[in-house]
């Protein structure tokens, strides 16, 4: 018996050409609905019972991360196998917290979609190389260093010179969350200022 996928996509293109892929190059899958909005998907799971999810983070209204959260909590056993642009920490960690079973970008070519495909159907937890690779470090430099994930993220940025408001966009805070970031960054560091921060996260592996 096929397998039954939905695709939570707002990109109408990409939608399409996920279905095309798995529709004309993946027998043993059928996608059964593909939806713009968690919303959409999240009202009509009991009638779709889709054994994997394709879900995108950026989504109108709620997330992909939340819907992730929801569908996870109304099917613990169907598998959501997050297809994203981001490569930050913060999202990979949510979403697998949420309850992923994968996360791949969307810079991954058809090949690498259907094996993620096969690799989720024999209970594996695919991730792109580097999504992989991030998670192994962060493992690594979290059980070392003293700063949290979300802090990493926003000293990284600082290091990459992003400003305070460049920050608070790219993930997703306001520019006081931010700052409030930066002030135990300097306090777990025993800094005063930007520059110090960074240099010694860099000397000590942190970042």
């Amino acid at each position: 018996m096929k397998k039954k996928i939905i695709i939570v996509e707002d990109n109408l293109d990409v939608q399409e050409a996920f279905k095309l892929l798995i529709e004309t190059k993946a027998s043993d899958y059928t996608v059964i609905n593909t939806y713009d909005s968690c919303e959409g998907a999240i009202a009509n799971l009991d009638t779709d019972k889709p054994d994997i999810v394709l879900m995108d983070i950026d989504l109108p209204g709620m997330n992909g991360i939340e819907g992730t959260r929801h569908i996870r909590q109304s099917l613990p056993r169907t598998d959501i196998l997050i297809i994203s642009v981001h490569e930050n920490s913060q999202y990979v960690f949510d979403a697998l917290c949420a309850g992923a079973t994968g996360y791949i970008t969307k810079n991954s070519n058809h090949t690498q979609l259907l094996r993620a495909l096969g690799e989720v159907s024999a209970g594996g937890a695919p991730m792109s190389t580097h999504i992989a690779k991030l998670v192994v470090k962060s493992f690594r430099r979290e059980s070392e260093s003293p700063l949290t994930s979300r802090e990493t993220d926003v000293l990284n940025l600082l290091a990459e010179g992003k400003s305070y408001m460049d920050i608070a966009d790219q993930i997703s805070v306001s520019k006081d969350t931010v700052k409030f970031h930066i002030k135990n960054i300097y306090l777990k560091l025993q800094v005063s200022n930007k520059i110090e921060a960074v240099t010694k996260a860099k000397s000590e592996g942190f970042i």
